[in-house]
């Protein structure tokens, strides 16, 4: 029996409302030794826009948590996407064609949500969500994170964390406290210092960078990356499908105890829109 048999989830599909053309894939695995399914993600190839949050707060706070975070950003995205002038909560501004003010607005928007949520109901009391998302548009792609879910870019041969974990072994690492190696067996690995939800209010990683054709993105949680290699992640993805990738990188991280919940979503840019001149933003960031 495959691995995947344990509450497997897949989503593919590819987008051609757009000149740019990208492929994609997700799944999400409850792993070996959890009850519940904590994580939550979105594929979206009409918008362009693929998302993984991995929830905390016990099992009904962080199934909770990661399904609104990934609701919520999807319907501000899908709104401000249809009527970029649609009107905002007070105190936001987001000038025209500002994809940055879109995500990190989606962001704020839910972590209102989740904070107002675990007030209504003591039982969802701290509840929160790491967030990670992709957003392309105009032959650039919008990273935003928060948390510890990660994205990747694979390119030609090389592959590279476009984001910066929010948690206290990563913080302790960049200070020069613990070696990269120590993190992965530390006793406070899962400990996250920043998080979408438990405060009203969040800080949002946000950058934009150029991309190519053949450029593929990965986001996953970190039920996959403490168990699979960078190496191995980008051996996989180089001589296989994206929905066979995507498969393979959940029967190894189950194969190694599975000790978390799993989720990962692969894409892939077929072809960039040759009506765009690439941006002097996106040249310097690619």
């Amino acid at each position: 029996m495959s691995l995947l048999s344990f509450a497997t989830f897949g989503i593919s599909g590819s987008s051609s409302k757009h000149i740019m053309k990208i492929e994609s894939f997700g799944v999400t695995d409850v792993g070996c030794k959890r009850e519940k399914n904590e994580d939550s993600f979105l594929v979206n190839d009409e918008l362009q826009l693929y998302v993984v949050a991995d929830g905390m707060g016990g099992h009904v706070g962080g199934e909770c948590a990661s399904r609104l975070a990934v609701k919520t950003v999807e319907e501000v995205i899908e709104k401000l996407n249809a009527d970029p002038d649609a009107t905002l909560q007070e105190g936001y501004d987001i000038k025209p064609g500002d994809y940055k003010g879109w995500l990190n607005y989606a962001f704020s928007m839910a972590s209102s949500r989740i904070f107002d949520k675990a007030a209504e109901d003591n039982t969802l009391h701290g509840m929160g969500t790491t967030t990670v998302a992709l957003f392309f548009r105009n032959n650039r792609i919008f990273v935003a994170n928060v948390g510890d879910s990660r994205a990747y870019r694979i390119r030609t041969n090389k592959i590279e964390q476009l984001t910066t974990d929010h948690s206290l072994v990563a913080e302790q690492i960049r200070a020069g406290i613990l070696k990269p190696k120590e993190a992965k067996e530390h006793r406070f690995k899962n400990i996250i210092t920043r998080s979408v939800g438990f405060q009203e209010g969040v800080e949002v990683d946000i950058e934009a960078r150029g991309i190519k054709g053949n450029d593929v993105y990965l986001l996953c949680s970190d039920g996959l990356y403490n168990l699979v290699s960078n190496e191995e992640m980008l051996d996989l993805v180089k001589n296989n499908s994206l929905k066979d990738s995507c498969k393979h990188l959940i029967d190894i991280a189950n194969a190694r105890g599975g000790d978390d919940n799993i989720s990962v979503i692969l894409v892939r840019v077929d072809s960039l829109d040759d009506n765009l001149e690439e941006d002097e933003e996106s040249t310097m960031q690619a």
